[in-house]
């Protein structure tokens, strides 16, 4: 009997076969289109690529990092208690003792300062918008804000550090270096993550290249620094003399021995050194292509501003992002220096607004039209905000703000963003969260979340232990979740 039976599950017929055959290949075919790197061998040409956790809602991040700290309370953070008690000390139950950098902890009195520039509400979500953003005005209901961010660092270079790293020590990878390591690459002829400086008129802040570092991530996940020079990437083009058939010869010579070297050492970084070769190789023709923007048509300069034409301008940079994500470069970051308004506040900040709200907003206006906004996540912000007292003397027409962790805005935009939202709340002085208040890590979990990762999950065994971009904290954010 049981033979019988044994005999019975054996005879499939060829109709049976195929119809759950169907199934099964019907998967992998899909599985393909979705994530066309599942099934790529991992030769020596191939980047390493990974598996999202869950089916992504982004492919892709745009990181618009605003550098020095910009003032949510004279751009979105709109606070008319401010301007009513213009002067007056900060109540002490309001401040509550809380830390203060060593700029205005030998002060006095901590005098409100009020903004100069007019707030006006825009689009069907209201959202407060400073005169001094009029495009970013336009765009407010693609626009997700978040304005009740909160760090725990107090001074620019851990607060810097922090958000890009998870933690205010230098060493941790990047947040671009995880998601390299966590999804690979879309094109083996561009790395995964790409950098971009740029400088605007006021206090600048410097900026380390540990910052998009891969910390201890293999070296392949590193941030490559692009510039406007005539080399955009250092050490990358070879010496006079030397054509690219002799290169071609060269590299293959070295692969062979690292690979001797690696057969008896079986060190990974040795691997990661040869695909660098390799990658290097590989951008000598891709990077020039991709960073000259003299094909771009005239109304895209229009679009992006008159600065849009100048090389190593914040609106060049930002049509560069497009063309990278346009060619699968998974994280480009734009770090745009100069935000540290301690005094001349008025003054400066108009400058730097002038520099990216016309950029940035035609960034997320020109993702949209190609249809790539859909899978794009757009980041902009700071490491942290400004105070809502003066450091220094207050006059009617100028002031200055010191660092302030307690509460600031960030907006976000694109693949799986709640739009036109405003998300948190200040309280009536802007100097505490009066409402959902987001921590570092839950913007980091929640990014992660949103490229298809779980930040619990996302770890590297480094000496011993297991390390993870939000460390031993985080939450995603799920309200702003579309």
């Amino acid at each position: 009997m049981e033979k019988e039976i044994l005999q019975h599950h054996l005879n499939i017929n060829r109709r049976h076969f195929l119809s759950k055959m169907s199934l099964g290949i019907g998967s992998l075919a899909l599985g393909s289109l979705l994530i066309p790197e599942i099934f790529r061998g991992n030769d020596e040409d191939s980047l390493p690529a990974g598996i999202p956790h869950f089916a992504p809602k982004a492919k892709r991040v745009i990181y618009l990092f605003q550098s020095g700290a910009p003032s949510q309370l004279d751009l979105f953070d709109y606070k008319p208690m401010l301007n009513k008690m213009q002067g007056q000390n900060l109540p002490e139950s309001v401040r509550m003792g809380q830390r203060l950098t060593g700029m205005t902890s030998g002060q006095k009195t901590f005098p409100l300062a009020g903004s100069i520039f007019k707030f006006q509400q825009y689009g069907e979500c209201r959202a407060w918008v400073s005169e001094l953003m009029p495009y970013t005005s336009k765009i407010v209901d693609d626009l997700c804000f978040v304005k009740s961010m909160y760090t725990e660092a107090i001074n620019h270079d851990p607060a810097v550090t922090f958000f890009q790293t998870g933690n205010q020590q230098p060493g941790r990878p990047s947040m671009g270096s995880w998601l390299s390591y966590g999804l690979g690459s879309e094109n083996k002829n561009l790395p995964a993550f790409c950098v971009f400086l740029s400088r605007g008129k006021g206090n600048i802040q410097p900026l380390a290249s540990r910052l998009w570092g891969s910390g201890f991530l293999d070296s392949i996940h590193q941030g490559v620094q692009l510039r406007s020079a005539k080399d955009p990437v250092l050490y990358l083009q070879d010496p006079e003399g030397l054509d690219r058939i002799t290169r071609r010869n060269m590299l293959d010579k070295l692969a062979a021995l690292n690979q001797i070297q690696l057969d008896e050492f079986h060190d990974p970084e040795i691997a990661t050194r040869v695909s660098q070769y390799e990658m290097a190789y590989r951008m000598q023709t891709s990077v020039p292509e991709v960073i000259d923007i003299s094909n771009e048509p005239d109304h895209v300069f229009k679009m992006y501003g008159p600065d849009s034409m100048k090389p190593g301008t914040y609106a060049a940079n930002c049509i560069l992002a497009r063309r990278l994500i346009e060619r699968g470069v998974r994280f480009v970051q734009l770090y745009h220096m100069g935000w540290d308004q301690h005094n001349n506040l008025p003054n400066d900040i108009k400058n730097l607004a002038k520099d990216t709200d016309q950029p940035s907003t035609a960034l997320v206006m020109d993702l949209k039209q190609r249809g790539l906004l859909e899978d794009t996540l757009v980041i902009w912000g700071g490491e942290f905000g400004r105070t809502n007292y003066c450091q220094g003397t207050l006059t009617p027409e100028n002031y200055g703000r010191d660092h302030h962790p307690r509460c600031f805005t960030i907006w976000m935009t694109g693949a799986g963003v709640q739009p036109g939202m405003v998300y948190g709340e200040t309280d009536d002085f802007g100097y505490n969260i009066a409402k959902d208040p987001v921590h570092v890590h839950d913007f980091q979990a929640t990014v992660l979340n949103l490229m298809g990762l779980n930040h619990e999950k996302l770890t590297f065994r480094h000496q011993g232990r297991r390390y993870r971009l939000t460390d031993v904290d985080g939450k995603v954010v799920k309200d702003i979740l579309a």
